[in-house]
């Protein structure tokens, strides 16, 4: 997967694929080979943090 590089964006598309296809982010970051940190760090930017109960990223 390719990044967005509008952080917002990438807030929307991450959300979605948590919510429509996969069971936690170490599995949406395995399986399309995408850094883990970097979505965490880049969405942390914008004050957005995954909330594993919810298995989405959600405002702090």
């Amino acid at each position: 997967m390719i990044l967005p590089a509008d952080d917002f964006i990438l807030l929307s598309l991450v959300n979605t694929k948590l919510r429509d296809v996969y069971s936690s982010l170490e599995d949406l970051c395995g399986e399309e080979d995408v850094p883990q940190e970097e979505i965490s760090s880049r969405l942390s930017v914008i004050g957005y943090f995954y909330n594993a109960d919810l298995n989405a990223f959600v405002r702090a």
